[in-house]
Parts: structure tokens; sequence; C-alpha cells
């Protein structure tokens, strides 16, 4: 009578429900079945187990819907259990469930308001959602027939045993017998059997690492070293399966052809039969599999019973006491003096070598992949994987050794097949062979080489000894055709993920899948004729050379991912199969290279070329996936290690190099200065794109902001960091992000600003905090560098603004004003939004003008010999301009050449400025007295008020007395100016060293010195300074 009751009525918030339950002497209340599910909230209070009676579970059972209910942790009725929905979010149509840190901290009371307004509650009070089943990605309509799902025998052992068992057992492995003897065919066996277990152990452990859906080895060599190598692969891996069914295919016709031969039987001629037979098969293959995997699995099931059949006729063959006409055949049963003569090889014709028959018998070993490649059918493939491949493996390599040893047991070498060669009586003199001890003289066929039965010259043989003929016939039919099936469905399955991968153009037409088993019937007819093509060509000794090394291309490439993943020392490998090692690993990837070039070097070397040139495509394309591979990881672990070993590395002015922290505030916002940076730090040195976030707009700033500035930065080729930081000034942030960026000896020692273009127009609190910033890293013993834009951006027309709101905006106002487009209204924009600056352009033969007034220890020259080493720069020349007197202005000069020329810079011209100490023009001279003052006291021209008094309410504006002490300066400033815009107007950069202020300097000053320095020139001007160390060197120590 087990009963559960709940009142929810007349409940207010944060009271718990009233449980009450009974039991009877049947035996204790029982928990429900149903789970529970992170989706649905209960706001009123914690929930205690759900408990239902067996009336009640019965109901719920015979629904058959499934409810999942939240539990709740103790610490907070939304802070929920570990279960497992909440880990598999990231696969398709699963919402998240689990709340997220910024719901938990919430207040107690809006945490219960928005769960009201949440919650959905069943007639028991118990919070419910219906459930998406997080592990399986078929349809959850109750009334579609379930998808056929395979289990470890059927879906793995015996595929793979099908595909492993070919017509090399039936019609090869006597003859390689012969020539290698039983030993050396042991070798072979157990050679191959090694390299496939290990690929075996391999894929286990693959496998076992995570889901692993459809697309075999493509998945999980995709899955483990990235889209570049599993893309590659997986467009030659489904190749290679499609003319795998192509010559299993044509295997089954030449037996139907020579069968129709020994019954007089020619339809066409002999090439044409073999290819009308194989068209036909193969369409029927065809159909088989466009019914369904469930018909498919039939069939193969089928086919095992004829294996086994034929399989138990041979044994029962052997044993059978031989008939006369056996015995002219070479067949005696089994003896001893057979086994001991075809223990040691024998090796004849062109073919007789180890490595040939190695060749020839390794095929036989490739069908390993066959249960993996249908992974998606599988109902556990992490348990289905490892344990069908590798029972598969073990059978089978049984088969082969007991059938090899059992022949060579029983049959000689070479007969001649006429009963006539009988011995009679005891004369044995001139008898050559074994045979002669058996009775038979089969010595003219011997030294005439024109026997015609025994292992080395009948195909046959098997056949042959087995109790009935046309069983081990039966046996061939049944090995080609599960093959050639197994390939035919292997192929589509690959390629169908492959495709749905788009890592590839025009394939997604294939990637469509029908039915309750996601069938790629589109898949399916492109294998159909890429087989029937080869098929109808009859002629694939060649094709089949490069179809092996694709196999063992494939086996390279898996174990080396296992190799990968288990170096890289990544938290996220964790297989659940425990029986591998990464050194085996690695022995199997690389003998499966040995073995490609060992069995045909050129189709290894096409191989490799198809291989890098699809490589090289996906590389160039660089597809949009992120699935976590060791790849990945060892970037990481090499990045990490490089990093800690240049920690112990002291510095050196030979290894300088210019690492910039550029406040650019959201990346798009300012791109001529992001291009200006990436000009001189692309692939040389370190970029950081600093945004500093005021704490009031933090809350309006979008959760993927930061990812589409990044995507941003990716597709404008811009090779930097993007750091964003919430502060509440431009001042606090640039000193945080100036102590706390980078890592190790990879930090900024140079900051770089946008200069202040509307500091006229902003607060003195502004301006304060913008020269402040300028203090504070000079203080930090950082260089800086100021980029001013006098014309705006370089735009195209399409866009209709003329100057770049980026600098021209408050430098301190990192959030666009609400009147502009927001800064991070930037995740709605089109990533092909890509403004062009004057910085992308190709600069000709123009100049680069440098104003290297004071010695800052190098930096002024280094930037613009680094831009010069660009494409874009490559062809412009340097100007130096230095300050001297007209007295020593060619000593000077040839000073500053040598000096040049030591430091090996290319400098066009040295230009020494004579009259740098000249009064200025009294237009420039008032222009400059206009623009700073609005920012003074006026203080000796007030009567009666004190400057004490003045500077309380205008601390900021700037005395009569300081204004007059630094009027030298100011003059020396504007007089610069006037050099500047005489000499480069029209340069494409202009670089002008940066005057360090006193502490004293009032910072209104100081920004109109910069101000004026840079004003009227229609070129990019940067005014930059080093930390007084040098950058630059002549020694080579």
């Amino acid at each position: 009578m087990g009963q559960f009751t709940s009142r929810t009525n007349g409940l207010g918030p944060g009271v718990l429900h009233r449980v009450r339950f009974s039991t009877n002497e049947e035996g204790p209340p029982r928990y429900s079945s149903n789970r529970f599910n992170g989706n649905a909230r209960q706001g009123d209070g914690q929930i205690p187990p759900t408990m239902v009676s067996d009336e009640e579970s019965s109901t719920s059972e015979r629904r058959g819907s499934r409810v999942e209910l939240r539990r709740p942790s103790i610490y907070s009725t939304i802070d929920l259990v570990p279960q497992l929905d909440n880990y598999a979010s990231s696969l398709p149509r699963q919402t998240k469930s689990r709340p997220s840190l910024e719901v938990l901290r919430r207040a107690f009371d809006e945490v219960e308001v928005g769960m009201e307004a949440a919650n959905s509650t069943t007639d028991s009070g118990v919070s419910s959602l219906p459930v998406t089943d997080s592990g399986n990605e078929d349809p959850q309509d109750p009334t579609a027939k379930a998808p056929v799902r395979f289990g470890w025998i059927i879906g793995v052992m015996v595929r793979c045993m099908l595909n492993i068992w070919g017509v090399i057992l039936f019609l090869r492995l006597s003859w390689i017998t012969s020539q290698a003897g039983i030993l050396l065919t042991w070798v072979i066996i157990l050679m191959s059997v090694t390299v496939t277990s290990v690929t075996a152990l391999s894929i286990s452990a693959i496998a076992t690492n995570g889901r692993v859906i459809s697309g075999g080895a493509y998945f999980m060599i995709s899955r483990s070293l990235g889209p570049e190598i599993g893309g590659p692969i997986g467009m030659v891996f489904s190749f290679a399966n499609a003319l795998a069914c192509a010559l299993n295919t044509v295997g089954f016709a030449e037996v139907v052809r020579d069968l129709m031969l020994e019954f007089d039987v020619v339809m066409v001629d002999s090439i044409n039969d073999v290819r009308i037979v194989g068209v036909i098969t193969v369409t029927i293959l065809l159909l088989i599999s466009m019914a369904g995997m469930e018909w498919e699995s039939k069939t193969q099931i089928l086919f095992f019973l004829v294996l086994m059949i034929s399989f138990s006729n041979y044994i029962v063959g052997t044993i059978i006491p031989p008939t006369t006409e056996k015995n002219a055949q070479g067949i005696f049963g089994y003896r001893s003096e057979i086994f001991i003569e075809n223990l040691t090889p024998n090796w004849r014709g062109p073919e007789g070598n180890f490595f040939q028959m190695f060749a020839i018998f390794f095929p036989s070993a490739i069908g390993i992949l066959s249960g993996a490649n249908i992974s998606g059918d599988l109902k556990d493939p992490a348990s289905a994987i490892p344990k069908g491949t590798l029972a598969a493996i073990f059978w089978t390599t049984v088969s082969y050794l007991v059938i090899s040893v059992t022949v060579a047991s029983c049959v000689v070498r070479d007969a001649s097949g006429n009963i006539t060669d009988i011995l009679s009586g005891n004369a044995t003199d001139d008898c050559v062979g074994l045979a002669c001890n058996l009775g038979w003289n089969f010595t003219e066929c011997i030294q005439s080489k024109s026997c015609e039965y025994g292992l080395a010259n009948n195909l046959k043989v098997l056949g042959q000894v087995s109790g009935f003929y046309y069983l081990i016939t039966a046996g061939v039919f049944a090995a080609s055709l599960s093959s050639a099936l197994g390939f035919l469905v292997s192929a589509p399955k690959v390629f169908q993920c492959l495709c749905r991968d788009n890592l590839y153009p025009y394939i997604g037409f294939f990637a469509k899948g029908y039915g309750k088993n996601d069938e790629p019937y589109r898949a399916y007819l492109l294998c159909y004729i890429i087989s029937v093509a080869f098929i109808l060509i009859a002629e694939l000794n060649t094709i089949a050379a490069l179809i092996s090394n694709f196999f063992l291309c494939s086996y390279s490439l898996i174990n080396f991912s296992c190799f990968h993943a288990s170096i890289t020392n990544s938290p996220g490998w964790r297989p659940a199969f425990h029986y591998y090692s990464k050194w085996t690993a690695l022995f199997g990837a690389v003998i499966s290279v040995v073995l490609m070039f060992l069995f045909t070097w050129w189709a290894a070397l096409i191989t490799f070329c198809i291989i890098f040139f699809l490589f090289g495509y996906i590389n160039y394309n660089k597809p949009k996936v992120n699935w976590g591979s060791s790849v990945q990881a060892g970037t990481y672990n090499m990045a990490l290690s490089y990093s800690v070993s240049l920690s112990g590395v002291e510095d050196h002015v030979k290894n300088f190099r210019p690492q910039c922290l550029v406040l650019t505030g959201p990346p798009n916002k300012r791109p001529a200065l992001v291009d200006f940076v990436g000009s001189f730090t692309k692939h040389i040195s370190l970029m950081i794109c600093g945004d500093i976030v005021m704490e009031q707009d933090q809350q309006t700033r979008s959760a993927d902001s930061t990812d589409w500035l990044v995507k941003w930065m990716n597709k404008r080729k811009v090779r930097s960091f993007y750091s964003p930081f919430s502060a509440d000034s431009l001042r606090v942030g640039t000193r945080h992000l100036l102590q706390a960026s980078g890592l190790g000896k990879l930090k900024p020692n140079t900051l770089v600003l946008g200069f202040k273009a509307n500091w006229r127009d902003s607060s003195p609190e502004s301006i304060e905090d913008y020269i402040n910033t300028i203090y504070d890293t000079f203080d930090s013993n950082y260089c800086l560098c100021i980029l001013r834009m006098m014309d705006g951006l370089d735009i195209f027309d399409q866009f209709d603004f003329e100057v770049n709101q980026g600098f021209e905006s408050d430098e301190n106002d990192v959030q666009q004003s609400p009147e502009r487009e927001p800064a991070d209204d930037i995740s709605d924009k089109s990533s092909s939004d890509q403004i062009k600056t004057v910085f992308q352009n190709d600069q000709g033969r123009k100049t680069i003008d440098v104003y290297w007034i004071a010695d800052d220890g190098g930096l002024t020259l280094l930037v613009p010999y680094l831009l010069t080493r660009r494409k874009r720069w490559h062809n412009c020349k340097v100007r130096v301009f230095i300050v001297g007197d007209e007295q020593n202005m060619e000593e000077g000069r040839d000073e500053m050449i040598a000096l040049l020329k030591r430091f090996r810079l290319d400098v066009n011209d040295v230009i020494v400025m004579t009259d740098s100490e000249k009064r200025p023009q009294a237009k420039s001279l008032s222009r400059f007295m206009d623009s700073v003052a609005p920012f003074r006291l006026h203080d000796e021209q007030q009567e009666g008020v004190s400057v004490q008094e003045l500077r309380q309410s205008a601390p900021w504006k700037i005395s009569d007395k300081e204004f007059e002490a630094f009027k030298q300066k100011s003059e020396r400033k504007v007089r610069l100016n006037e050099i500047i815009r005489r000499n480069s107007q029209h340069t494409a950069l202009v670089l002008v060293s940066l005057p360090v202020p006193h502490s004293d300097c009032p910072s209104a000053l100081y920004m109109a010195w910069l101000d004026t320095l840079t004003c009227g020139l229609h070129c990019p001007a940067v005014l930059i300074r080093g930390n007084q160390q040098n950058v630059l060197t002549f020694y080579c120590q």
C-alpha cells in the first residue's frame, strides 16, 4: 500500500513540503524509477525523494513516459546534486540544466520569485520535465519504432571475422604455406596479427575514451588528432572501402566464372563475364544494404553460418582417409613426413620471397575496423568495439594457424593428378619427391615443372581436401560476398560522418540520412557507382596495392592517435580500456608506415601525396571545429614547457622584442590601432589587446563578446590575445593590466595608446586620468607609443563614417556613448564587417620619417625597422631627423650615419635640424595659446583672490607661474611641429620621440604638448618613447 502524499496548496515561499508515507508487511516503500532532471525548478523548499505505490508504479510504467525530477543538494534548493545530463550538454538537442553561478549568487527572495515563475508542478507537487536522452540521438517519438542496435557479437565480432576471412583464406593461404613453409607462414600470420592487435588495442582505448558515434576510424582519428589529419583519412578510408568492395566483388565474380567454365558455360568472354557477374552482384548487395541494417545483419549471419559449415567440412575432410584420386592430387591425410617436409620454405618464381608472401597475405587482416565503422549502430560502442574486435582477431588467427598447419600436414607440394603415376612394387630408385615414400611417382611433372596439383600448384587445395568440394566453393562465395557487403556498408557510414563535418566542399549532399537508422542512401549510391566503375575495369592488381596502403595508413594514424593522446597527459584522456601502452601504439604506427614502403613503395608515395594534398586544403581553410584533439593538448604542453624554460633565461638586448599591451577597447572599434601594432609584432613578438570595461557598463556587456572579438581578430589575421578587464577608470585598469598581463617572460614591455583627440572637450577628470596613465607607464619602466590618426581611417565608401570613432572618442570612455553604436553590441554584427585601414594598404615608395629627438635606447629606430620587414612597407625609405647646429652639422650627420650602420639599420637619409631652437611663428604660437587657454587659471590677472582659492575651485588648471616655467619647453614643441609639417606632410608614417614630463608638469599642459607635436599632418603619427634601456646593440655578445 506504500503511499506518498504531498500538500502544496496554501504553502508560502520557503515552506517545506510535509511528507507522509507508510509501509506494510510486504516490504519497505519503493522509490520511483523516474530520474532527476536539472531543468525543472522547485521553489517551495527542499524536495524529498519521491515514493510511489506499486499501483502508481505500474501505471507509470504502462504510460511509458520518462520524467526526471530535480534533486537539490543540501546547500540550496537550486544547487543540484551531480547527475548525468548535466555533463551531456554538448550533444545535440540537449539543454543545459545546471544553474549558473549568477543564479546561485542571487538574493534569496530573487531566487524564490524566479523559481516560482519557472516551475511546472505535477499533481503530486514534484517539479518535473520531460527528459531528452542525452546518451542517444535517436528520435524520441514513442510511437516510432526503435532503431536497430547491435551487441558486440553480431555487431562487431561476427562482422570483423567475416571481413578478415576473405578469398585469401581459401585460395592463397595453402599456396603461401607451400612457398614459405609452416614456420615462416606462422611468422607471417603472427606478424600481421601483431600489427592488427596493436591497432585493435589503440582502437579500444580511443573508443572507450568517451562516446563514439558513427564514423568509425574517421571519427576516432579526427576527434583525437583534429580535422587536419582526420579529414584526409576519412576521405581516403571511405574511398579505400569502396575499392575494397569492388575487389571482393571481382574476386567473387572470378570464382563464379571459373565455376561456369567447369560446366562449359560462357556468356560473352572471360573478362566480360566477370564484369557482368560483378555488376549484378554489387547491385544485389546494394539492395540488401539499402533495405536497412537489420537485413544486412541477417545476411551477414547467413554468410557466417555458411563459413562455419565450410570450415567444418574442411576439418572433416582432413580426417577422412583420402581416395586414390586424392592421392594422385597429392593429398595423403595427416603424415608426419609431409609435416616435416613442409616446415621449411621452398621459394618458387619471381614472387618467391618472404616480403612478397607477407604482402600477399596481409590484406586478409585488414577487416578489423568493420565493427568500429558502424559504431553508430552499436548498442554500446565503448564496450562492443574492444571485446568484439579482439575476439575476432583471436578466432581468425586461430583459424589461419590451424588451416595452414593442417593443409601442410596432408598435402605434398607437387602432384600430377594422374592415377597412373602410382608406384608398382618398391622401385623408388629414380623417383624424386616426398611422394615416392608414399607410393606415388610424380618425378616427371616435378622435373618438367608441369605439376598441376599439390600445395605449390593448385589454388583450390582446400576444396580438394574437404569432405565435399562445393561446400568450400560456398565458403569462398560467403567470404567474398560478406567482405564486399561489409565494405559497402562501411564506406557510406564513414563518408556520411565526414560530410556532416563540412571539412570539404561539395560533399554535404551525401550527409543526409534516412529512416530510423539514419541510413546514408545517397552515400550508398555513390559507393555503388565507384564500385561499379572499378568492377568494369576488371584489372585491379594496381588498385589492390593502393587499398592495402590506404588501410595501413589508417592503422598508422589510429596508433599514432593513441600514442599522441597518451604522451600529452591531457586530463581528458581517460580510456576505460586499460590494456594498452603508448609505446606499443607508437610501434604499431611506425611498423605500419614501414610496411607501406616494403609492400609497394610507389603506392605508399601516392598515398602520402594524397594525404598531404587533403591535409593542405583543410589546413589552409581552417574549418571552425573544436573537438578537443590531442594536438591541442600537445600544443598546450609545448607552450607551457617553453614558457617555463624561457623564464630561466636572462634578458639580452639582442633578443629584445617590443611586446605590446594595446589599449584598444573592443578591437573592432579601433582597427587602425590593432593593424598598426600588428604590423610590427606579427610573428615577432607578443601583442595583447586590452579592453578596460567600466564597472557601470559591465552588466550590459554581452556574454559572448569576448569570443566574438577573438573571432574578429582571427578573421583579420591579427596574432594577438584579447584581455578584457573591469575597472573604475582607465588609469586603474591600465595599471592592473600592466602588472598582471602576460606569463613569465611573455609579458608586455610596451604600452600602446590611441591619442585623445577630443581632449579639449573632455572633462578635467578624463584628461587627468589619461595623462596619469602615461605617468604610470613611465613609473613602471615601460616603453610607450601613442598613435594619432589625423584624417580618420582609410575605409571603404560603403561605411558611413569618415573618421575612426575609436580614436576620436574619449580614451577613458571605453564603452561608446548611447547615441553611438554600443561597443558591446558586437555579437550581432557579421564577422565580415572588417574596416580597412591605412596600415593594410601597400605603402609603395613613401618615406617613414623618424624624429629621433631624445636617446631612449633605440626603440624609436627599432619600430620602423620592424615595419620595413613587412611586405606592405618593404619599399618605404626611412629618414632619420636629429637635432644639431649649423657649425657641426656635417660632423653630427656623419656620426649618426656611422652609428646607424653599426646598428645594421637600412636608413636612406639622415637630416640634421639646425633650426629647432628658433622661435616659432606667431601663428603657430597663437594656435598653441588658444588650445591651452581654457585650462589656465590666469591667477595673476585676478586681484583680491589668492592662488590657493583658485586652486581649490579648479585644481586641474595651469597657473601663470607654471605656464611661465614651462614656456620655453612649450615653444620648442611648437617649433618642432613646424619642422615636422614642413618635411613630413605626406609621408607614410611619422615617428616622434615622446617627451617625458616632469612630475610637476600640469596634465592639461602636457596634453597640449602632445597635441601640438602631431597636429596638422595628413599621415599617421606616432609619439614613441623607450624606457631608456638599450634595445639595439652592435656587439655580437
